[in-house]
């Protein structure tokens, strides 16, 4: 399982950890992630997703996954969640057509 985001794209980031010597080794900075299951309104079922911290924070001030799905670029989001996507916009033109 690749350490990342599945909604913002964070990724592992390399740098230095750096002694009082300055002495340089290598290290990994990991992106806080977070397996949660996300309701989708349009969809009206539930998404296991794993994402970040700040991502989790991000869905809920937009109002829910549909919506941050909807404004989302898809060159940011995983395989699976652009998929949820085109699913979620389907859904919402088929509940405008039917309005």
């Amino acid at each position: 399982m690749a350490r990342r985001c599945e909604l913002s794209g964070k990724a592992v980031l390399t740098g230095n950890n750096v002694s009082h010597a300055k002495r340089r080794t290598r290290r990994r900075f990991l992106p806080n992630l977070c397996n949660v299951t996300l309701q989708s309104d349009a969809l009206k079922k539930h998404v296991r997703l794993t994402i970040s911290a700040n991502a989790l924070r991000s869905v809920e001030h937009r109002g829910g996954l549909d919506a941050y799905l909807l404004k989302a670029g898809d060159d940011e989001l995983s395989l699976k969640a652009r998929r949820l996507k085109r699913q979620v916009a389907k859904a919402h033109e088929a509940q405008a057509a039917a309005s």
